[in-house]
């Protein structure tokens, strides 16, 4: 593509440009849907690979809460986990939550987890999709959702993470 072209297309995209003002719909807004401790068993480390290190952590259990639903997190579950040559992980956590009247979920949260400046907490944001079946949870299929992810501890000690989950409105 001829360089002028190119400066041509990301001038019309700056913001308050024409292409930038046809954006139409209301600013997207974020609703809190849950929290979740989840609690994590001894990572398994494959070692280096073509595509950076690889790190596998078990999900082993833990539990979720929030306004319109509750429920356990069903042990079985994997956070699979690349660390990039900037110092960051790719992480994707693929699991299953149980909820409190007996419906399975599948919840996949992918992000990235970069080292913290010093002082801060080690926390990431991630992108979660959550598939339930028809019925009273069939809102987590019809939705956008983002999360918070920051380490913890369950109150018997065991490693965990805390994970906030947002529905985007």
């Amino acid at each position: 593509m001829p360089r002028q072209l190119l400066l041509g297309l990301a001038a019309l995209a700056a913001p308050g440009t024409a292409l930038a003002a046809t954006v139409q719909g209301p600013t997207p807004s974020l609703e809190f849907a849950f929290s979740e401790l989840v609690t994590l068993g001894k990572e398994i480390t494959p070692g280096a690979t073509a595509y950076g290190k690889r790190n596998i952590v078990p999900i082993t259990g833990g539990t979720f809460e929030g306004p319109n639903i509750r429920g356990e997190i069903i042990p079985g579950g994997w956070d699979w986990q690349l660390q990039r040559a900037d110092g960051c992980s790719d992480v994707k956590a693929d699991y299953m939550l149980r909820t409190n009247d007996g419906v399975i979920i599948n919840i996949l949260n992918q992000g990235a987890l970069c080292p913290p400046k010093p002082g801060e907490p080690l926390t990431a944001r991630t992108i979660v999709r959550l598939e339930a079946p028809a019925g009273k949870y069939e809102w987590l299929s019809k939705h956008a959702f983002v999360g918070t992810l920051e380490l913890a501890r369950a109150p018997d000690g065991t490693p965990a993470v805390r994970i906030g989950i947002w529905m985007v409105k």
